[in-house]
């Protein structure tokens, strides 16, 4: 592969200032159960290549899924002619410093290859699952489904990049609907998709899962009987399953550089950060630690380079509360001066990439689970996301959890159902009270972050410990 892109960038015959060529070959397999019969078992293979032109301080794109030199050299044409045109109209002259020459490989940890196990034997483990969780008569639906996926990616450019990074995914997901008359209550495995990670077929046979199994079916059956959520202002402790969404929606895109230079404001929408913000506002209380680190090995978005070559290391976004840094790639940190991240990522080999994030953490603190609710008189607990819903500023937000329990004199009590939770997001971090420990940190992963036009849909990877909120209001779904 790198013998024909070298040669093709070598042979194009254009005034470029730079030129990149990103090749992308992705196969992903995708298999679904229900009530223990199998849905679907697809396979699906896509390659192809984005050819990256910079001319007169513009860029350019075009792709193609041909690999042969005319097919190239005529997609560097396209580029290089939408590169003249958007520089008749451009906004901010970019410069070939934002694309610096980089070498290097990334692969994902793995134990076991995702071509070790046949369609048959993995739908014999789903079809498992589901009978291991039809445990009653009130169960009426049970679900299980895996995703896995394996991405190769070559990067070369005319000032002598080469990078290749192979990323392998999977993600699991099980679920049980109960009901008994009118009541009807889902559990998942930690949300929908929330159980997705950088890793091989060791993932899907870890220790704990038939535990993991039997416990969402238990613990669906058991919402049947629960307490409805109280409507009330209380303590409000978030498990890290539901932390992955709050990270997500109320830190992550509101931090992205190009929302706030105003790209995504008819599409997605903009955020309450200005750009005089970052350096100076308190976004949340002095325990908050935000950190976009794509070096956790197994967390879902790790790499070492993004999509334009820029070498990914940790940084913090948040610092004792205070806000430093955006997730802002090479260019749209040239465009606005700020501090960024290696974030440019495109979600397939015909997308070019934008500023997205990627693994973003809450740093753990030093306080384990039982001192964190022993002095909460009253409050409520809560895992798993289940519904949410965020204005296009990411300030006003509204979140709903499958399962919670009652706090009453530090200890966890009754089980409550439909609980939710509602705030204002500088408002709720500056309410973080409490933070777990290393022992409760726990990282998740979504495949479905959707940005951009057309639609991009990616993955991110979050990890966080157990959280605690002050005065914060909660209530139920009655």
């Amino acid at each position: 592969m790198w013998k024909e892109l070298t040669t093709a960038i070598s042979n194009f015959n254009i005034p470029a200032e730079w030129i990149g060529i990103r090749v992308v070959k992705e196969t992903s397999r995708n298999h679904l159960v229900r009530d223990a019969l199998p849905k679907s078992n697809g396979k699906s293979l896509t390659m192809g290549a984005m050819v990256e032109v910079m001319f007169d301080g513009s860029l350019g794109y075009a792709a193609t899924n041909s690999f042969t030199l005319s097919s190239l050299q005529n997609a560097a044409q396209l580029a290089y002619q939408q590169a003249i045109i958007a520089s008749k109209y451009c906004i901010y002259p970019f410069s070939k410093n934002q694309r610096s020459k980089v070498v290097g490989e990334y692969n994902s940890p793995f134990l076991e290859t995702l071509n070790t196990i046949s369609p048959g034997e993995i739908n014999d483990i789903l079809i498992r699952i589901c009978h291991h969780l039809k445990i009653s008569d009130k169960i009426v639906q049970t679900t299980a489904d895996i995703n896995t996926t394996e991405q190769e990616t070559w990067f070369v450019s005319s000032n002598g990049s080469e990078v290749y990074q192979k990323i392998i995914l999977l993600g699991k997901r099980f679920s049980v609907i109960a009901q008994d008359g009118e009541i009807v209550q889902q559990r998942t495995n930690n949300g929908m998709y929330a159980q997705f990670y950088q890793g091989g077929w060791e993932l899907l046979k870890s220790d704990n899962l038939w535990h993991q199994v039997q416990q969402v079916a238990e613990e669906g059956l058991e919402l049947l009987t629960a307490s409805e959520c109280p409507d009330t202002c209380t303590n409000l402790v978030l498990a890290p399953d539901q932390m992955m969404l709050q990270i997500h929606e109320s830190v992550g895109h509101p931090l992205e550089i190009d929302r706030i230079l105003g790209d995504e404001r008819n599409y997605a929408g903009g955020s309450f950060v200005q750009p005089e913000d970052f350096g100076k506002l308190e976004y949340g209380s002095p325990l908050m630690n935000i950190t976009f680190d794509p070096t956790i090995e197994g967390e879902l978005a790790s790499y070492s380079f993004d999509d334009t070559g820029a070498k990914a290391t940790k940084e913090y976004l948040i610092k004792d509360g205070i806000l430093l840094r955006g997730l802002g790639s090479l260019d749209s940190q040239s465009r606005s001066g700020l501090p960024g991240v290696a974030c440019a990522r495109a979600s397939s080999w015909n997308r070019p990439p934008i500023d997205r994030m990627a693994n973003l953490n809450l740093e753990p603190g030093n306080t384990n689970f039982d001192d964190l609710i022993a002095d909460i008189e009253h409050g409520v607990y809560m895992e798993s996301n289940r519904s949410w819903s965020i204005d296009d500023r990411r300030h006003k937000f509204q979140f709903g959890c499958e399962y919670a329990k009652l706090i009453e004199n530090g200890k966890l009590t009754k089980t409550l159902k439909n609980p939710n939770y509602r705030a204002i997001t500088p408002q709720f971090w500056h309410s973080l009270i409490k933070i777990g420990n290393e022992a409760n940190w726990q990282m998740y992963g979504t495949p479905f972050c959707g940005k951009g036009e057309p639609n991009q849909a990616i993955c991110v990877g979050h990890g966080s410990p157990v959280c605690v909120f002050a005065n914060v209001e909660v209530f139920g779904g009655g």
